[in-house]
């Protein structure tokens, strides 16, 4: 006699919860900075994304030391970077300056914030493609979502910086232009580094220690001047990392087996 049909198991397994909490903490996180900034209280705005930043950072992980990655955790934490550095540092960008222009300030804010969401849903249908050169290389294609949302605000640290005295940062021209460009690289094909393919080697692994205990230390006594310099050292490594991805295609196309010409 055969025995009854075993039930299929339906819904998200325990040890999933955990690092689905953690997206749906960024993604509250991410969205409470809209809230600060209608408030006009910036500093809370941008330390509300950079919560979102580190909590994205964070859940992947955790999903992985678990074994609770799924499906239904990938697409919630595409949902959640879109709004929590698409959507969110767009509106905040707007309020604190693009609003000044009436006609097309909304216009780059939108701009920015569908490029995001543009990025994301790029990152999503490759996931399962084979050939992905810059990923095989250790690089990613274009600044992620993240990184683009720390870009995006970059005007808004260093007006904060200074005392909120460098006005012409808070010119809606130069925060429309710079909008353009944090869209365009996320959404760009341009290698970047991946930070989670580099590699230390022995004789600097104490060294990176102390960098980041000082960084963190910054951070805490010197907020917005250690994001505006974090910014703008990752925007100028932007160039070297075309530079070393173009190194190693070139490098590929030397090691790869020539095919001979067929025989007539």
């Amino acid at each position: 006699m055969i025995g009854p049909a075993v039930r299929e198991r339906r819904g998200i397994p325990l040890r999933a919860v955990v690092p689905n909490a953690v997206t749906a903490l960024a993604l509250c996180s991410g969205l409470s900075g809209v809230r600060f900034a209608i408030a006009e209280d910036w500093e809370k705005a941008i330390a509300a994304i950079m919560i979102a930043a580190v909590l994205d950072g964070m859940d992947g992980r955790i999903a992985r030391m678990l074994k609770g990655q799924s499906r239904f955790g990938a697409e919630l934490d595409s949902l959640s970077d879109v709004i929590a550095f698409g959507v969110s540092p767009a509106i905040i960008m707007h309020l604190w300056a693009l609003q000044y222009w009436p006609r097309f300030g909304w216009l780059f804010a939108l701009a920015y914030a569908v490029c995001a969401a543009l990025r994301l849903a790029r990152f999503n249908a490759n996931i399962d493609v084979e050939e992905q050169p810059h990923k095989s290389a250790g690089f990613l294609t274009g600044v992620p979502a993240p990184a683009g949302a720390g870009l995006m605000l970059l005007p808004l640290y260093v007006w904060i910086a200074t005392n909120r005295e460098w006005d012409w940062l808070h010119d809606r021209y130069l925060v429309a232009g710079w909008a353009a460009i944090s869209a365009f690289l996320m959404i760009s094909s341009l290698a970047t580094f991946s930070w989670g393919s580099i590699r230390l080697r022995r004789n600097v692994r104490f060294t990176a220690i102390v960098i980041i205990a000082l960084v963190a230390g910054a951070l805490v006594t010197a907020p917005w001047e250690t994001l505006s310099v974090a910014a703008l050292l990752y925007a100028a490594s932007i160039p070297f990392s075309i530079a070393s991805y173009a190194r190693v295609k070139r490098q590929r196309a030397v090691a790869a087996p020539r095919q001979e010409p067929p025989s007539v």
